[in-house]
């Protein structure tokens, strides 16, 4: 697979194969060419598009910052860069730089790094979830806990966005007391999760009560503490996600033997009970629930996870929960880490309806749509959408969540995100769309034949969320295609652009595309507006709510395009045609979020091995799910560790 790696990254030089032979060095080769071709715009006074190339003095340095090279690499074999305003590059300054920048890139994939995953917090919605597996407790996590934002790479299960702070503890406790006394009172959960009913019978006591007077070694019948262990360990361990240790066994009885003895005056089975919720709640309070922990290794080299881990990283990424039992025996005998028993957990896992979590979790985060259920997100002004109602937007949700989840367990193909011919909707929603013969209020698939509607594109949760208060905004929407679709980012805007004027007459009067053709007549603008525009004016014909519409009120919208490509387009049912063409940009992006949310950290270019194989897989399977994730969960940033992880990004710097 390296070898195909190193073959991809140097196919551009496959015209000229002297050239490849030869190895260039970095400072003496590349950096005249970065100077005489890059410096000009991107230096540390005038760092176009917010890029500084000119601090790159060093090998090591391209190396610790891969991913912008990475771009950089590609912009110059898609003829990007330099820009049409400057002199192209001739020959052979094409190839030193495509050649020598991939042989630096490649020279430091060679040896794999696995990143570190960070002691993290269980997130909102892992708790919650948790909470409900271990407990059979439903508690509302999100709105009983303070927010919390998302990781770099737009998910809230990211290490370094779950932070602690002295609220949240108060929280936690708060919650624990809550939560065990919701259980204690609910009988039939509660002797779910504790099935002894303790009591001592006359003979026990009279002899617990006797023998102390003659024997010092006598050791007391039907002790409390020997039943508490009986229910206590087990809770412990499914709520720590491994085994518990003998110093923590020793301290779990010992707080159950000072809370039975001070509530003396109660009766069994109501003193042993109420003592072994006690000790609940401090499990519930503990570091080794509220946090998922991974052993450091105590060698400096990578080492695989070990089974516990293992198991926690599965269930949290495909059920957003602890292991169930049958992972945990399996971590338990130590058969987890087998590439046959792990693939057959992820096709059980992905059958079994807990992996409607991930699928809800994954894609309203990733496509931004949580947004919809945020009453304090900025979306459409109620006052000139009334129709946009609470219920509504909870169909919108609905529809995407249903729908992707569908893609990921019944079709087994992800390009139905971009374009299809159905999708999950109620009469409610079907009849905001303007889609007649849906009754009921339950989602069901629908089918959809103008081409409109079908994939993410055509989804109202989508279009609200991409859209100002009080219209379209071409330039979101097409953003977001190249990001979230297509997963390249345009710069950030310089600091000086005016913003599209907000004159409801002028928008009617001139539509959006005028508008936006005087606002790209800037050259400082038209670089990136011609990549995003086109996108989103051909999206135009889905207003600021999702519905459909023919004219801004005096004049008829052209939702036809040119992307920068070349390829023409006549509204979204081409444009999502187009799009299907672009599979290895959706199959890289749809890697970098996958591997980000099951890892819980931002994608680094250490990860970039793994991201090409996973790219590589979806491309050959067709896009089919299942092969797809089985290939992440077995894939070096899943299975491995490291030691003092940024130590050893500074030591391949």
């Amino acid at each position: 697979m390296l070898r195909k790696l190193i073959g991809l990254l140097l196919a551009i030089t496959c015209t000229q194969p002297a050239l490849a032979q030869e190895t260039l060095d970095y400072v003496k080769d590349i950096v005249p060419v970065l100077r005489k071709h890059c410096y000009t715009c991107h230096n540390v006074g005038n760092p176009k598009g917010g890029v500084n190339l000119e601090r790159y003095e060093e090998e090591g340095r391209i190396i610790k910052d891969g991913q912008l090279w990475l771009k950089v690499v590609d912009q110059i074999k898609n003829k990007e860069m330099p820009p049409d305003t400057k002199p192209p590059l001739n020959e052979e300054d094409y190839h030193t730089l495509a050649e020598g920048i991939n042989g630096i890139l490649v020279k430091s994939l060679e040896k794999k790094t696995p990143g570190k995953v960070v002691i993290r917090r269980l997130s909102h919605t892992e708790y919650h979830y948790t909470i409900l597996d271990l407990t059979g407790v439903s508690f509302d996590s999100k709105n009983r806990f303070p927010s919390e934002g998302s990781g770099g790479a737009g998910f809230d299960n990211q290490g370094g966005s779950l932070f602690f702070t002295p609220l949240k503890m108060e929280r936690y406790f708060d919650a624990a007391e809550e939560i065990v006394d919701k259980l204690y009172n609910d009988r039939g959960k509660w002797r779910e999760a504790v099935p002894i009913r303790y009591r001592m019978n006359i003979w026990q006591r009279f002899v617990n009560w006797l023998m102390p007077h003659f024997s010092s070694t006598f050791k007391p019948l039907n002790p409390p503490e020997k039943a508490a262990e009986k229910v206590i360990f087990p809770f412990a361990s499914k709520a720590y996600r491994r085994l518990i240790k003998a110093g923590e066994k020793e301290k779990l009885i010992g707080l159950f033997q000072t809370i039975y003895a001070d509530n003396s005056s109660a009766p069994n089975p109501e003193r042993f009970d109420t003592s072994v919720a006690e000790v609940f709640k401090a499990i519930l309070i503990s570091p080794s629930f509220l946090y998922k922990m991974e052993e450091e290794p105590e060698v400096t080299d990578p080492v695989k996870i070990e089974d516990f881990e293992l198991a926690t990283r599965l269930s949290y990424f495909l059920w957003s929960s602890m292991p169930d039992d049958e992972l945990f025996q399996l971590a338990v005998e130590g058969k987890l880490q087998d590439d046959g028993v792990l693939e057959a957990q992820v096709r059980r896992m992905l059958d079994d309806p807990k992996s409607l979590r991930f699928a809800e979790s994954f894609v309203s985060q990733w496509l931004g749509i949580n947004k919809l259920k945020d009453p304090n997100a900025p979306l459409a002004d109620l006052a000139k959408f009334p129709m946009f109602t609470e219920a509504i937007r909870e169909a919108m949700y609905k529809e995407t969540t249903a729908y992707f989840y569908h893609v990921l367990t019944e079709s087994k193909n992800f390009l139905d995100l971009i374009n299809s011919d159905y999708s999950f909707l109620n009469k409610d929603l079907a009849s905001y769309y303007g889609i007649s013969g849906v009754e009921g209020q339950d989602f069901q698939k629908v089918n959809i034949t103008d081409g409109t509607r079908g994939g993410l594109l055509g989804m109202g949760s989508v279009l609200a969320v991409t859209s100002l208060p009080t219209r379209t905004s071409p330039v979101l929407r097409g953003k977001w295609v190249l990001e979230e679709i297509l997963g390249t980012s345009p710069p950030p805007p310089p600091p000086d652009v005016a913003e599209l004027p907000e004159d409801d007459e002028l928008h009617e009067d001139l539509g959006l595309r005028a508008l936006l053709e005087r606002h790209r007549s800037d050259p400082a603008c038209q670089s990136c507006h011609e990549k995003m525009d086109p996108l989103g004016l051909g999206l135009e014909n889905f207003d600021a709510i999702g519905r459909w519409r023919e004219d801004y009120g005096n004049i008829p919208i052209d939702p036809t395009g040119v992307l920068a490509t070349g390829e023409k387009f006549d509204g979204p049912a081409d444009l999502k045609l187009l799009l299907m063409e672009e599979k290895e940009k959706f199959a890289r992006n749809l890697s970098l979020k996958f591997l980000s949310f099951a890892v819980g950290r931002g994608t680094t270019f250490s990860d970039e091995t793994a991201v090409r194989e996973l790219t590589e897989n979806l491309i050959a399977s067709n896009f089919e799910p299942d092969a797809f994730i089985t290939e992440l969960v077995k894939s070096y940033p899943f299975r491995m560790k490291i030691r003092d992880f940024q130590k050893r990004v500074n030591e391949i710097e």
